[in-house]
């Protein structure tokens, strides 16, 4: 479960539906069902329980990703901000290079999220850069930034009309301090 719970992962999803119709199948046999099994078949199913049960333990254990941070550094701050800065040079090789290094250490920086799906939908990568917005927006840290990653999806279904404007209109409009929303969009 807790591969399911924290990081939504899909083999964490299969354990715990094993577990729960395993489980389920050696309640039913033991109480309900009894005369039904035998002894065997009715043992088998708990130590069928039991493995998965073990097999999720040790799998959630022995390779589960260190807790995520919520904290923000100032070195975390200044990874943004060289990011922020080389995507407003439009230097994109380097600010993805930053931005990406910056999920790793800090993969629920909404802003870091936000800077680069807009980066890859500058760059022609759509398909990446709506991902990356229907992740963000289903994530936690994502509520700060609902408008922002709205028109954002706006963009990317009318390319043709966000090229054809101003192309400066287009750079999202972020605030000096991490993590603080721009002016006019509050928190959900």
């Amino acid at each position: 479960m807790p591969w399911l719970w924290l990081r939504g992962n899909v083999a964490g999803l299969v354990i715990a539906l094993a577990f729960g119709v395993v489980l389920d199948v050696a309640i039913l046999a033991t109480w309900i069902w009894a005369d039904l099994f035998d002894l065997e078949i009715i043992l088998g199913l708990w130590a069928a329980t039991a493995g998965v049960w073990i097999v999720g333990t040790v799998s959630a254990l022995a390779a589960f990703p260190p807790l995520i941070s919520t904290i923000h550094t100032a070195a975390n701050d200044g990874i943004f901000i060289a990011a922020r800065d080389a995507y407003l040079a439009r230097d994109w090789l380097l600010a993805e290079t930053k931005l990406r290094a910056l999920l790793i250490v800090s993969p629920t920086d909404g802003e870091a999220q936000l800077l680069l799906a807009t980066l890859l939908r500058r760059v022609g990568r759509n398909r990446e850069a709506r991902e990356a917005l229907e992740k963000l927006s289903r994530s936690d840290s994502g509520a700060t930034w609902k408008s922002a990653i709205g028109r954002e999806l706006v963009r990317l279904d009318a390319p043709e009309a966000a090229s054809a404007g101003d192309p400066e209109a287009t750079i999202l409009q972020l605030s000096t301090a991490h993590n603080v929303p721009p002016a006019g969009e509050a928190a959900a």
